[in-house]
């Protein structure tokens, strides 16, 4: 018998998130206003760790593109927004975007090579590509060759919103920057998780879940499986390209070391996404919470902090394959960022 149909993703507890986010957001921006130096310091970290989590997330857990090498992407952010600054004179608020751009161009041909591999093959080849990038970006004496360099004093003292920030808050150069560093890392967090979601949520997000599901189905019913590998594949470069540049904004100095550092910047991601949940944004968010307390805790004990979070994504990966938050939805079906469509009564169109 026939009748009316209506397809939706939205949930009440998604609604409720939204506005409880909305109030976060506000709260954030206004945060300076009353935390201290130290905290601002703190949710820095805990944003981009969060920005390098989607992205990787967008790439292993939608996307099925598993890389090992996005410490690649972090550095050319971090040596784009330096040339820039350095050798062009840039503003080095304005060169962020310019860190996008250079992991992009690097992005390019590194796609055409890793594309060609498939599994554990293409993650191996996404970290040879890192390797060969820090080595070459360790040649370039005019930003510091393999000791690495320092961001200009002027260049520093002269950063676009600096001024307003001290204004506003009455702060030193030191804590206006870092401030400012903190909006930008806000900003770039709210951008991030809302343009994933809307990809997720849209016609290409369905696309992509099936090419992850099963890549010979997917291309059988007309999805154009490559072009939706690089999508996300130079997606996720620029994206990270950027966090990478904001990174070393707020430190200052840079070296190919540190910036291409994969423990830094590809393992801490992966045990984030892993023991949050992969495949879900929740996820990501959940794991950086539980990384930041753990690193909190016991980052003091050296080598036995790497082995403690080693074996906690072990007894995760066996006993909640899909992560903390994967756990959780699991037993109370709670999503609070909902792509699954639903059928209900009513008249048959897509929210």
């Amino acid at each position: 018998m026939a009748g009316d149909y209506r397809v939706h993703a939205r949930t009440r507890a998604a609604t409720v998130a939204g506005i409880v986010a909305v109030v976060l957001v506000i709260v954030g921006y206004a945060l300076p206003a009353f935390a201290g130096r130290g905290l601002i310091q703190d949710l820095f970290f805990i944003l981009t760790m969060l920005v390098l989590a989607q992205f990787w997330n967008l790439l292993a857990g939608y996307g099925g593109l598993v890389s090992v090498g996005q410490q690649a992407f972090v550095g050319l952010g971090a040596y784009g927004l330096f040339g820039a600054a350095i050798l062009w004179g840039w503003d080095p608020v304005a060169a962020l975007i310019l860190s996008g751009v250079a992991a992009l161009l690097v992005a390019i041909p590194t796609a055409f090579f890793a594309f060609r591999l498939a599994g554990a093959y293409f993650a191996i080849g996404t970290w040879v590509v890192a390797e060969v990038v820090r080595l070459s970006v360790a040649q370039w004496k005019a930003v510091g060759g393999g000791t690495g360099t320092s961001l200009p004093r002027d260049a520093v003292d002269g950063m676009r919103g600096l001024e307003t920030v001290k204004t506003l808050f009455g702060a030193s150069n030191a804590a206006a920057r870092d401030i400012l560093a903190y909006w930008l890392a806000l900003t770039l967090a709210i951008a991030t998780i809302g343009g994933i979601y809307a990809l997720l949520r849209s016609k290409r997000g369905l696309a992509l879940a099936a090419v992850r599901d099963n890549i010979e189905a997917a291309r059988a019913v007309g999805v154009d499986a490559v072009r939706m590998k690089w999508i996300v594949f130079l997606t996720a470069a620029f994206g990270t390209g950027i966090a990478g540049g904001l990174i070393y904004l707020q430190k200052g100095r840079v070296s190919p070391d540190a910036a291409f550092a994969v423990t830094d910047w590809t393992a801490y991601v992966i045990f984030i996404v892993v023991i949050g949940g992969i495949g879900t944004i929740e996820g990501p968010i959940i794991g950086v919470l539980v990384f930041f307390a753990l690193q909190s805790l016991f980052a003091d004990y050296g080598t036995w902090y790497l082995m403690a979070l080693g074996m906690i994504g072990i007894i995760v990966m066996l006993f909640a394959p899909r992560g903390l938050w994967g756990l959780f939805s699991d037993k109370t079906g709670v999503q609070l960022f909902p792509i699954r469509r639903r059928l209900t009564g009513g008249k048959i169109r897509e929210e």
